[in-house]
Formats: C-alpha cells, structure tokens, sequence
C-alpha cells in the first residue's frame, strides 16, 4: 500500500481555478522506439518506474518504487511498487531517483541573467536607482530579454523549475524564449510610473497587456500576466488600471509589496493609508495577485490579505543580497492560511535561480528569526515550492503535485550520489542536501527538456556565447555612469 503521511493542512485547496488551459500535444524527438509494435493510445505514454514518488497531493502520499504514467502532457496513473506495471512507448527506469513535481518559482525577472553580478553588496534602492534602472534604461531590447530568458531558462529547467512567474519588458520575447526551451511561464506586460524601454507611457503598456491576455489565453506553455512594478514606481490609479486588465482576463496579477521599509510610509503619503489597505481599496487582493516579497508585513496585514485568496511569494535569498532589514513572517502567513510560493528574485539580486538552495534558506532563516528549529519544517517548505507555488497562481487544478489529470511537469532527482546517502527522510534531503545539480531528468507538459543533465531544446553553449556578447555592452555602460557622477 502506498506510504500515507499527514500533513497539518496550512495548503487547503482553493476553490477558484484561474484560467482553463487547452491540451498540449507534442512528439519528443528523443523517444526511445520499442521493438514491438504499440498501439495508437500507447504512442505517447511514458512510465517512469521504480523511483521514490514525492506525490505532494493533499496527504502527503510517498510511493517507495512508485511508478508515474504519463500520456501526451498529462499525468494518467500513480503506481505502487506491487501493482502491475502497464505497456508503454517510453520505459525509464528511476531505481535510485526521486521523482517530485516540477517545481515553481513565483517571482522574477529572467532576462537580468545579463546582469548578474553587475552590482552586489548594495542597499535596495541604491541598487535599483544606481545601476539597474540606468543599464536598463541603455540596454534592455526585444534582443537582450530573449537571450537573457533563455540563459534563465536553462538554469531553472536543469535545476528542477518548470514553471517561473516573470515581472520584466518585452514579454513577447520572453514567451520567444520560454517557448523556445519548453519551461512554462506566467508573463505579461509591467506597468509603471515612468517610461520603460519597451513603453513610453502607462498607456501604451495597458493597452499592450489587454493584447498579450487574449493572444495567450490558450497558451500550453504561457500564463498570462499583467504586472505593476511597486508603490514606489507606480501611482495607486495605475496600479487600479493594471489590476482591472487582469481582473477582466480572470488571470495574474503581480505586484511588488513591502520588500523595503519605506513603502508604507510612500502609501501613506500618497494615498493616506497603509499599502496592503491601498490594494485593498482597488479590490486588488483576490486569488491569483501575487504579492512579490511581502516583508515588512503586519499582523492586521496578514488577517485582510487571508481574507482575500491572493499569495505572497517569498524571496528569502534575494532579500538577504540585498540587505533588507527584516524576515518575511511566514509561519504566520501559512498559519493564517495564506497561499505562499517561493521566488529567487531575478539573477541580479540573488545571483542564482536554484529553488532547492531557497528552499535551504527559507527554512534556515525562520529558525534564526525565531530560535525554534520546528518552525518551518522541510515538509512544509518542499510544499511551498511545489503545492503552495500552484496557489500563488491560482493553478493548483493543473500544476504543483503529482495527481492524475495534472499536467505531467515532473523532475528526477539522482540520489546515488556521496551528498545524499544515506537516506533516512526524503523532505529533509530535498530541502536541506539536494541542489539543482542533482537534477537528472526534467519533464514540462510531459515532453523530455532535460536528459541526464543536458537540456534537450536548445543548444546550451550557443545560447551562452550569445549571452556572453552582451557584457562588453554592460560594462561600458557602467563605466560611462560612473565617469557621469
């Protein structure tokens, strides 16, 4: 019989699902053609065999030499290790594997793996204000976002992400590239209040996210997106105006809330009252707003946005980069029962987009801030970044567990290694010791994007020759501020 374990039940399912996504039908190019004939349903079935099966459904089941049938992009079967193993077209063996859903990584910004490490050991808005927003304002183009999403891409899918959620310009270009690896992504046009690379007004940046919502609305790989980048960039109206686009899409919504200290002091000032009461005002909080970092959060906080549905992604590592003088207050956040997801930030300020390592810290940091080692347990966390990423977005019916009708995103993980043996807790393992080189084998829509390491769409030392030919153009943008001051 399958390993049954309890969980404490912090993630309850949402009731609302978010958009109905067609089916996605795709022939891997790389599928291994049995001797014997197979039959038309069998044409594109896969069953991986034999491995530890992390199902994060909402008991916690663990099967021990479980087995996973997929057919086209959906996930068909669970297997225990004594049940009779179905026919199918594509045989892996996962003796030795951890079989896990593909993991979710809630906020970013891709296309700033251009960036990374342009300006580190920065206050936050020293950071923004003196070196990203002028090297982007030089730049970002349609060219500079798709190379820099697919050098993302590749880190995320080979460490185990198969879906990220992205704040950033040109989100055509970023789909291009996204689409072009075979990772999903929830995007979509960034409002603010100021002129952008891609927009010279707030207009024209609407006007483009009502176009994007209905050009993807049926996209296997694309979740629709409308952003606003922070109160401190974007007047409460427009901030309004963007969550109306999305409100009318029924999709995401993604907002920069309370990373720094002053916001509520910035809201107050314009608006006369706090941030989390500014959304609210605009009904802004419902499910499927994501609130990127969410801090310096209080308890009164934490009770409206309960009240809402929307979720917090939690950016631990990013916020220790960048110094910020405060932990997000999770447990309380999960207690109160609000979906939460983690989020590397983008690779400027964290400078890496491994969601096991921000699994590590997400618990870590909560046991320092609270000296209670049992506060955040390694369950819990793997939960947030599988389960609890699928409620931020509000795509908990398709994505974030290994169920049947759930879309087949699935990562095996090789734990024949000297750093994971042995093995006595598989939730300790994977929040604690594994890291996204342990990543074998990465599955998106049931299709194979990583094989033995190596992702199988694109290939990998020409996307980072092209990469690589943009940092002469960084660096003599930044020298050319400095020789400005």
């Amino acid at each position: 019989m399958p390993q049954k374990l309890n969980f404490n039940g912090l993630f309850p399912p949402h009731w609302l699902s978010l958009l109905a996504i067609g089916f996605m039908t795709s022939l891997n190019p790389n599928l291994e053609i049995p001797d014997h004939p197979i039959s038309s349903q069998d044409a594109l079935s896969t069953l991986i065999d034999g491995g530890i099966v992390v199902t994060m459904d909402s008991i916690g089941t663990i099967l021990n030499g479980g087995a996973v049938l997929i057919k086209g992009d959906r996930i068909v079967d669970l297997l225990d290790a004594d049940m009779p193993r179905p026919e199918a077209s594509t045989m892996i063996d996962a003796t030795g594997y951890v079989v896990i859903p593909g993991l979710i990584n809630t906020h970013g910004h891709a296309a700033m793996s251009l960036f990374r490490g342009l300006a580190d050991d920065l206050p936050l808005q020293t950071w923004l204000n003196e070196y990203i927003f002028p090297a982007e304002a030089a730049l970002v183009s349609p060219d500079f976002v798709y190379w820099g999403t697919i050098l993302s891409s590749i880190e995320m899918l080979k460490s185990g992400t198969t879906t990220f959620t992205d704040m950033y310009f040109f989100t055509d270009d970023v789909v291009r590239a996204t689409t072009t690896t075979g990772i999903r992504v929830a995007a979509g046009p960034v409002v603010i209040g100021f002129p952008t690379p891609e927009f010279p007004t707030s207009d024209e940046s609407l006007a483009s996210a009502d176009q994007f919502m209905e050009r993807y609305q049926n996209h296997p790989l694309v979740i629709p997106s409308i952003s606003a980048h922070a109160i401190y960039t974007t007047p409460l109206d427009l901030i309004e105006s963007a969550f109306q686009v999305a409100e009318h899409h029924n999709t995401v919504f993604q907002i920069h809330v309370l990373e720094d200290s002053t916001e509520n002091t910035i809201s107050r000032k314009a608006n006369g009252m706090d941030l989390i009461n500014a959304l609210m005002s605009i009904d802004a909080l419902r499910p499927g707003t994501i609130l990127a970092h969410s801090v310096f959060l209080s308890a009164d906080d934490i009770h409206h946005i309960a009240m809402t549905g929307a979720g917090i992604a939690h950016n631990p590592e990013s916020n220790l980069h960048l110094g910020v003088p405060g932990v997000a207050p999770i447990p309380a956040a999960l207690q109160a029962g609000i979906p939460v997801g983690l989020g590397t930030d983008g690779p400027a300020a964290n400078n890496n987009l491994d969601l096991f390592e921000e699994m590590n810290t997400a618990a870590k940091i909560q046991k320092l801030q609270y000296g209670d080692p049992s506060i955040l347990s390694a369950e819990t966390t793997f939960r947030m970044a599988t389960m609890g990423g699928a409620r931020v977005l509000n795509m908990e019916k398709e994505i974030g567990s290994l169920e049947p009708g759930k879309r087949a995103d699935i990562v095996l993980i090789d734990m024949q290694r000297a750093g994971l043996t042995p093995l006595y807790n598989i939730y300790s393992h994977l929040v604690y010791a594994v890291r996204g080189r342990d990543v074998s084998t990465v599955f998106v829509n049931g299709k194979k994007v990583v094989d033995q390491g190596k992702v199988t769409t694109v290939n990998e030392y020409e996307v980072i020759s092209n990469a690589n030919s943009f940092r002469d153009q960084v660096q003599q943008v930044i020298a050319q501020l400095r020789q400005s001051e």
